[in-house]
């Protein structure tokens, strides 16, 4: 009974999720492991092995047709598969069925909506929206999930569209902030701006004392504003991340 041969620069995989790119005029495609892709782009994977079957670059990986040393070169220009392995994964295309890529779309428009209903309130009732609402509106703004983004990108654009059908702020953070007495008064102003409300106010011969509310988005502005007006002798604590009517329980 005669042997079967197999050419040596065939590579037979199963189960696979194939990464592809075109550059330099020609076809490269790497194997990976299903669900794994995803991980390393939004850099919860971090490591390589996880994500690559095999560490070799392909023009096809269905036939198990390896790419040419002189391929890679003239389009990468290195030789290092590895290498080549994560510019592809990086900047490539997942190539998934209809049916999986629906699926992937479908739970990633409710990742979208459980963000939304995490990070904001009803300003009326300072209550969060049920996610079934959030996810109703966003389909009333005609809100286009996109596969190559992640879930809080697309949170952060879909809130300024879905106020134009629901009363919608984002959750504020409670801050306690202490200025010393020779910048109190005038950086106060400044801190002022960036508040959405002052709670309270507290001088005394150490300085003011202030609890306050702010947009999330303003964190890192008040604090960098504190520390540089005042040279490390203001301070800023957080209170709370989340201002939600009593009795609600607040989410981090």
């Amino acid at each position: 009974m005669s042997k079967i041969f197999t050419p040596t620069n065939q590579i037979r995989l199963t189960n696979v999720a194939v990464v592809r790119i075109k550059k330099g005029g020609k076809r490269f495609e790497i194997a990976c492991y299903k669900n794994k892709v995803l991980s390393w782009r939004s850099k919860v994977e971090k490591d390589i092995d996880e994500v690559l079957q095999t560490h070799t670059v392909f023009e096809n990986v269905s036939k198990g047709k390896a790419a040419k040393k002189e391929d890679l070169i003239k389009a990468f220009g290195k030789e290092d598969q590895t290498e080549i392995c994560k510019e592809i994964l990086t900047h490539g295309e997942l190539q998934v069925s209809d049916r999986e890529r629906s699926s992937q779309l479908e739970s990633l428009f409710k990742d979208i909506a459980n963000t939304v209903a995490d990070k904001c309130v009803n300003p009326e009732t300072k209550r969060p929206y049920p996610v079934s609402m959030i996810e109703k509106a966003m389909k009333d703004v005609h809100f286009s999930v996109k596969p190559n983004r992640n879930a809080k990108q697309q949170a952060l654009e879909v809130i300024p569209m879905l106020k134009e059908t629901l009363p919608l702020e984002r959750a504020q953070m409670r801050l306690k902030l202490h200025l010393p007495p020779k910048e109190a008064k005038k950086l106060k102003e400044k801190v002022v701006s960036f508040t959405a409300k002052v709670e309270t106010e507290d001088w005394s011969t150490d300085g003011l004392t202030m609890i306050c509310l702010i947009d999330p988005g303003q964190y890192r502005s008040v604090d960098d504003l504190i520390r540089a007006e005042t040279k490390g002798q203001g301070t800023m604590e957080l209170l709370s991340l989340k201002e939600v009517a009593e009795g609600d329980e607040a989410l981090n």
